[in-house]
């Protein structure tokens, strides 16, 4: 298997990089081939405009997705950019390393979506869902969370995880045909023993080292909507 881990954390000692580490030895020793993009090791600027490309399709006003339509007819993404859309055309499975900061993503993770996850290179022309540009590629998210697991279960103060990830799993990696692998949560690393962290890397060589079978998330199946992209049993 070909694993594509991009990592979002600015501290290498972090529990973060641990599981990054962990992921790479464990997938290696199995014989997998893994690339990592260290987005703060890399220096990656998430900011998305006209730096994108080199060619201009609209010289009057930025498009984003006119633009990007025109990059990927014409091969024209900046070298930095285009290594990483090789990286995730290369790839059986994606992993986003990242810590929950206000609920969403740190900003260079979802910067690098905004640049990477281009028109016409992760979606267009009617790819998406089940019939993305990714579909028979897997991803999963592994994040690490401040608060202790009850705050993010039905009854907890942020609601359950998979409602907080819900944008992340539906509205990002399904939308361009990945099929989303339940995610890998560690709750408050910084609260935990030496040895309550080793078990969790423990766990988590175990979930890489089972990425090709692991449980999924179920996504939509665009034949169940409608013209208005509203479920047809509900018409």
């Amino acid at each position: 298997m070909r694993v594509f881990i991009v990592h979002a954390h600015h501290e290498t000692t972090s529990f973060n990089g641990a599981m990054t580490r962990e992921a790479v030895a464990a997938l290696t020793a199995a014989g997998h081939e893994v690339v990592v993009s260290d987005l703060h090791g890399m220096g990656f600027d998430p900011v998305s405009d006209r730096r994108n490309f080199l060619t201009v399709k609209d010289p009057e006003r930025l498009r984003q997705q006119t633009e990007e339509s025109h990059a990927s007819e014409h091969d024209s993404f900046v070298p930095v950019l285009q290594a990483e859309m090789d990286k995730l055309a290369w790839c059986d499975a994606l992993i986003f390393q990242f810590p929950l900061w206000w609920l969403g993503l740190p900003a260079i993770l979802k910067g690098w979506i905004d640049r990477v996850f281009a028109v016409g290179r992760a979606y267009g022309g009617g790819r998406w869902f089940d019939r993305g540009v990714f579909k028979g590629k897997r991803a999963m998210c592994s994040l690490t969370a401040g608060g202790h697991s009850l705050m993010f279960s039905e009854h907890g103060i942020n609601g359950p995880i998979s409602s907080v990830l819900f944008p992340i799993h539906h509205g990002i990696l399904q939308f361009v045909g990945f099929t989303v692998i339940e995610p890998f949560v560690v709750h408050a690393p910084a609260r935990l023993s030496q040895e309550e962290r080793v078990a969790h890397l423990v766990r988590y060589r175990e979930r890489v080292l089972a990425l090709a079978s692991a449980p999924t998330i179920p996504g939509p199946n665009t034949a169940d909507y409608d013209e208005r992209l509203v479920l047809k049993s509900a018409s």
